[in-house]
């Protein structure tokens, strides 16, 4: 079984910054991907950054410029900076990660349980 554990979500006023953390546990062999997603009020759920294997990264258009995704491989944990936060950014943030474990072919999708950012005066 694997465990993602997030981390750093919060509140902060508009043009803040958080930086988010998610920590993969378990019986991992391979992490092929991992990212972060997020859910804002009456919206449906959404990525907004992932990190694949040879370090291949995508952002959502929304972010672009003002959050970054980063990995450290030797600790299984993928981070997310987000600066100049927005009133839209509000949103629960999921960690999501593709992860194979040993002796299994191909990779599993797991999730976390997610921490709320909200920006608010």
């Amino acid at each position: 079984q694997v465990q993602l554990v997030e981390s750093g979500g919060g509140l902060v006023q508009p043009g803040g910054s958080l930086r988010l953390s998610c920590a993969a546990s378990g019986s991992i062999f391979r992490i092929n991907a991992m990212g972060w997603y997020r859910q804002g009020p009456g919206k449906e759920r959404e990525l907004v950054a992932n990190i694949r294997t040879g370090s291949i990264i995508t952002y959502a258009d929304f972010v672009k410029g003002r959050f970054t995704i980063s990995r450290d491989n030797a600790k299984n944990t993928v981070y997310l900076q987000m600066n100049t936060l927005k009133p839209d950014d509000t949103a629960v943030y999921y960690c999501n990660a593709n992860i194979s474990p040993p002796s299994v072919i191909g990779g599993i999708n797991y999730w976390g349980k997610g921490t709320l950012v909200t920006v608010s005066e």
